[in-house]
């Protein structure tokens, strides 16, 4: 289930909106161009591959590349490892790479096949922070500043798409604001209160 929290961009601790409504996160969002679909789960198998999760989602993506003109796909997963002594080094890595507000080039469109992940989106004077989980497609338009956390334990699958063959690329802004913002952890935290 989605979580949007609206947060004013000059205090991390205030909430102006916080909501799991669906209907009302896609109304907000749509506002600002941001789409929020939700398409049917599939259960897979913990150990399954990048080709395997795009089998089993063939028909959605096949009819998004075909609709958008994307012309790459992938799959990026991250799971806990405790066999793997390197992991948390390997998690804090992959979290820190998308932790600074950015943009691209190109629509960001991600859709979660399972876990979750904090889309902020820094939108006029007011980040949108939007919980992902399984189920959520997420288009964010090119040009908009927003960063991604995963949170402190990284455990997330989801499915990529570009319109570039260069896959990721980000242009940074150099804002610090994203330290001044509650993380995905935080968010979460029981916490937060919902105000309107």
């Amino acid at each position: 289930m989605a979580l949007l929290q609206v947060i004013p961009e000059n205090d991390g601790n205030a909430v102006l909106l916080r909501t799991t409504d669906v209907g009302l996160i896609a109304e907000e969002l749509a506002r600002f161009g941001i789409s929020l679909q939700q398409w049917p789960t599939v259960e897979l198998p913990p150990d399954v591959g990048q080709a395997e999760v795009l089998a089993a989602y063939g028909a959605e993506v096949d009819r998004l590349r075909a609709d958008e003109g994307f012309r790459l796909v992938d799959v990026v997963r991250l799971r806990p490892d405790d066999s793997d002594p390197e992991w948390p080094a390997k998690a804090k890595a992959a979290r820190e790479k998308f932790l600074d507000e950015h943009t691209h080039d190109e629509d960001e469109v991600r859709f979660f096949v399972e876990g979750r992940g904090c889309f902020y989106l820094h939108l006029g004077d007011r980040i949108y922070a939007v919980v992902c989980e399984a189920g959520d497609l997420m288009s964010v338009p090119a040009g908009t500043r927003h960063w991604f956390d995963m949170g402190t334990v990284p455990e997330f699958c989801a499915i990529r798409f570009f319109e570039e063959e260069d896959g990721w690329i980000a242009g940074f802004t150099g804002d610090t604001i994203s330290s001044r913002m509650p993380s995905l952890d935080g968010l979460l935290a029981p916490s937060h209160q919902v105000r309107t």
